[in-house]
């Protein structure tokens, strides 16, 4: 049981940071970059976000093979992560309440 709390743990904690990159590249980063001229900002916000994406999806995979989540969570799981603020839904709904 203890394990399966650290893959949940690990999983919403790389949740919650993917959802703060994604908001911060597009409410920030992005007007910067249009706004103010400064393509740095989405450089560094969207290599930040590529990285914490691709994490996302890599601990996203224990819950469905070792935690036996059912297969429909699968495409709530990545819907979230492509939706702004979809990753603290997630969260607050199967992370928090069940894990």
């Amino acid at each position: 049981m203890e394990n399966n709390m650290g893959t949940i743990k690990r999983f919403r904690t790389v949740a919650i940071l993917e959802g703060i990159s994604f908001l911060v590249l597009l409410f920030i980063a992005m007007p910067l970059k249009y706004l103010a001229d400064q393509p740095l900002a989405v450089k560094y916000t969207g290599w930040a976000h590529g990285v914490l994406f691709i994490t996302y999806g890599l601990l996203a995979v224990p819950l469905f093979t070792r935690l036996k989540w059912p297969m429909e969570r699968m495409y709530g799981v990545a819907i979230a992560a492509l939706l702004p603020f979809g990753t603290f839904v997630l969260e607050r709904k199967w992370l928090r309440s069940k894990g």
